[in-house]
């Protein structure tokens, strides 16, 4: 249902199998754990709430939502016990939007018949939030790009960061801001880490973190190039609609193609972002898409 992995001593990443490759964490003290998301579906937060409670015998006293997007905060209510933080944005956010986009996946879904939102109970707003497990340290810290509440959560002593989705195999703007996400990037790239747990994909190990940050900088560079040049258009759609993946840098097999459909939103978005309006399709376009 999950892969697990030991990150560093008393540091573990959860990877679904069912959905995107999310990712959450625990990091283990001797008298509590503290979770860093929770993951798509109940079934894959509850394994991890086992793990740490049963195998490992010690209680999730916080719960860290790096954002409020669904695959990584509605599960917090399986961990009852457990105080929520987050970014003063993320409890904003989760009422106005994941409430009403619970709802209706409820209709939809009857997986998520039972879920209900729970609203984090410690937040910030600037500067860091500090949080001691044992002798570990962790330091959360805003880090925006893939949406305005998204934080990072350090652990100092291992160099390890869990970076929610400002950090993930291609870079997602539809509900953030490219200008974010590039200095996000450059800040990573310079914190000096072992290794990055990003929100969804494989673990980024040291040797490969200049190089990722890089590609992704370059990525969203050449998104806006082909956003740019398309606004020059009359029907800038269809001229985006030929704006491939792999000629911004990306692979299309990477999670079994969905980078094609994000690559196309981030277009698509940016669009929205920088001219305040749809682009615009022709009739061919939208003949072609029936």
């Amino acid at each position: 249902m999950i892969q697990q992995e030991r990150v560093a001593e008393n540091v573990y990443s959860f990877q679904s199998r069912l959905y995107a490759e999310v990712n959450a964490g625990v990091v283990i003290g001797p008298d509590f754990a503290v979770m860093i998301d929770t993951l798509a579906f109940p079934e894959e937060t509850t394994a991890i709430k086992n793990f740490v409670e049963q195998e490992l015998q010690v209680p999730i006293r916080y719960v860290i939502n790096t954002h409020y997007h669904a695959d990584h905060s509605w599960g917090n209510y399986l961990i009852p016990d457990a105080k929520i933080i987050s970014h003063a944005l993320c409890n904003q956010l989760l009422t106005e939007k994941g409430e009403p986009a619970l709802e209706i996946e409820k209709k939809q879904n009857p997986i998520f018949k039972n879920v209900r939102i729970k609203l984090p109970h410690i937040t910030f707003d600037h500067g860091e939030l500090i949080l001691s497990v044992g002798k570990k340290h962790l330091r959360l810290f805003h880090l925006p790009g893939h949406s305005a509440d998204s934080i990072a959560v350090l652990v100092e002593e291992d160099r390890v960061l869990f970076s929610g989705d400002t950090i993930m195999f291609i870079p997602y703007i539809v509900d953030g801001n490219i200008e974010d996400s590039i200095n996000s990037m450059k800040l990573v790239a310079k914190m000096g880490l072992e290794n990055i747990v990003q929100g969804h994909g494989d673990i980024i190990l040291r040797g490969e973190i200049g190089t990722i940050m890089k590609n992704n900088i370059d990525y969203l560079s050449e998104v806006r190039k082909a956003v740019r040049k398309s606004s020059r258009r009359k029907y800038s759609l269809d001229m985006l609609e030929q704006v491939d993946v792999e000629s911004c840098g990306k692979s299309r097999v990477l999670l079994g193609g969905l980078t094609v459909t994000l690559h196309k939103n981030n277009l698509v978005a940016l669009y929205e972002q920088l001219y305040g309006k749809s682009p615009m399709g022709s009739e061919e376009y939208f003949e072609d898409k029936r």
